[in-house]
């Protein structure tokens, strides 16, 4: 498998190191950007995964990313693990700018505006809509009366805006990514080529070196 560890970490362990990978963001951004240099696959293919994967990142299906960046990219004909890779996009360094522009522009598409503190904050809608899903489905259970008061609210400010949002940035962001990715990968891909070409062209006339000297001493 293309992501398992040799050493499974601890689910406490891992869930710090899913907000603070170990040596820091910029060597987590590194280590991907050296996996997806590396994938076994035409320059064009790994660049449509990486649009597809930071795309994806622009879409408020938190949780769903690796999910929507594979069909995606399969839908695409890109690189499935370029994609996947290509999520880390969003980590809780972009998170926030990614969600402000998304729901900047959706409430502007949209011609309405978020108000950050005329009810609740962002947070808090996304903590009272978590809140309605359980109590609902509660009452679901024990036939008791449900109100979805709270979800309808953080659907109308928050998910749809981000939604219809992000597609533009998401689309812009996912384009530079592209055009920058694509000659990068195509000049690592044309250099790791040669460099194996030489060091078998020096295998073969090292051996021919030592052919040509054994039967000279023969």
């Amino acid at each position: 498998m293309v992501f398992r560890r040799r050493d499974p970490r601890p689910p406490l362990r891992a869930l710090v190191e899913l907000i603070y990978p170990r040596g820091g963001w910029f060597r987590a951004f590194q280590y991907v950007q050296h996996r997806v240099r590396r994938l076994p696959d035409t320059p064009e293919r790994i660049a449509r995964g990486i649009w597809a994967g930071v795309f994806t990142t622009f879409t408020p299906f938190y949780g769903f990313h690796f999910l929507i960046a594979f069909v995606l990219a399969r839908l695409m004909r890109g690189n499935v693990i370029a994609a996947i890779l290509a999520t880390f996009f969003g980590n809780p360094l972009t998170y926030v700018p990614i969600g402000v522009a998304a729901l900047k522009t959706g409430h502007f598409l949209l011609g309405s505006e978020f108000t950050e503190g005329a009810q609740r904050s962002f947070a808090g809608k996304f903590v009272d809509a978590g809140a309605d899903l359980k109590d609902n489905l509660w009452a679901w259970l024990t036939g008791g009366p449900t109100d979805w008061t709270a979800l309808r609210v953080f659907y109308d400010e928050i998910f749809f805006p981000y939604m219809i949002g992000g597609l533009i940035p998401g689309a812009i962001a996912a384009t530079v990514c592209y055009m920058l990715a694509l000659p990068v990968i195509r000049a690592y891909q044309i250099r790791r080529r040669n460099r194996i070409k030489a060091k078998f062209e020096a295998i073969k006339k090292r051996a021919e070196v030592q052919a040509d000297a054994g039967d000279a001493t023969d």
